[in-house]
C-alpha cells in the first residue's frame, strides 16, 4: 500500500507534467517558462526541479516510461528478438497504445505535434533513442551484429509509428488505418534478420 507521502508526491509530479503541458500546448514550449508551470501549480521553481530535472522532461517523462522497454522485452530470450519485438508491436497496434502512432485522441495527437515540432523535445526524443538502441544492442549481445540489429529494429519500429502518426494526423481515423499500419507492420518486420 502506498503511503500518504508517496502518493501526495505522485499527485505533485502529475499536476506539475499536466500543467507543463496543457500550458505548452496552448501558448508553445519556448513561450511557457518554468516559473510559469510552477506558478500554476502553485509550487516553487525549486519544489519543480526536484521532480523534473529540466523543462523537456516535464513532457518527455511520459515517453521516458518507455524507455528500455525493447531492451526489457528482449532480455529472456535474445535469439527470438526480431519476433518478439514484432508480437510487441502488433500487440500495441491493436490496443492503440500511442507509441505505434496509432491512436486518434485529440490530447495524444497534440502532444505528439508538441514534441515532434518543438526542435528541444525533438532533441531529447533522439537522445532516448540513441539510448535505448544502445541498451537493446547490449542485451543482443554489444558486438557489431548486434549493434546493426538493434539499429534496425527500433529504426523500423520508429518509422511504422511514423508513418502511423501522419496518416491520423492527417485525418484518417486509427480503425481506418489499422489494417494498412499490420500489414505494413508484417512487412517491415520480416525482412530483419535475426542474428546468427
Amino acid at each position: 500500500m502506498t503511503g500518504l507521502r508517496e502518493r501526495k508526491k505522485q499527485q505533485t509530479y502529475d499536476a506539475l507534467s499536466e500543467a507543463a503541458i496543457a500550458l505548452f500546448l496552448d501558448r508553445g514550449f519556448d513561450e511557457v517558462s518554468v516559473a510559469d508551470i510552477a506558478a500554476a501549480v502553485d509550487v516553487s521553481k525549486p519544489t519543480l526541479f526536484k521532480y523534473f530535472a529540466t523543462k523537456q522532461d516535464l513532457v518527455m517523462h511520459r515517453i521516458a516510461d518507455h524507455r528500455h522497454e525493447a531492451a526489457r522485452l528482449v532480455q529472456a530470450a535474445p535469439e527470438s528478438a526480431v519476433e518478439t519485438l514484432a508480437e510487441h508491436f502488433r500487440s500495441g497496434l491493436a490496443d492503440r497504445q500511442p507509441t505505434t502512432g496509432l491512436n486518434d485522441h485529440p490530447q495524444v495527437l497534440a502532444y505528439y505535434q508538441l514534441v515532434f515540432s518543438t526542435a528541444a523535445l525533438a532533441t531529447r526524443l533522439r537522445e532516448f533513442m540513441d539510448d535505448d538502441e544502445h541498451a537493446l544492442a547490449v542485451v543482443l549481445g554489444g558486438d557489431l551484429d548486434a549493434e546493426l540489429l538493434a539499429a534496425q529494429l527500433l529504426s523500423t519500429q520508429r518509422i511504422l509509428s511514423y508513418r502511423n502518426w501522419s496518416a491520423i494526423s492527417g485525418g484518417q481515423s486509427a480503425t481506418k488505418r489499422y489494417p494498412a499500419a499490420l500489414r505494413e507492420a508484417e512487412s517491415a518486420f520480416s525482412r530483419i534478420r535475426p542474428l546468427g
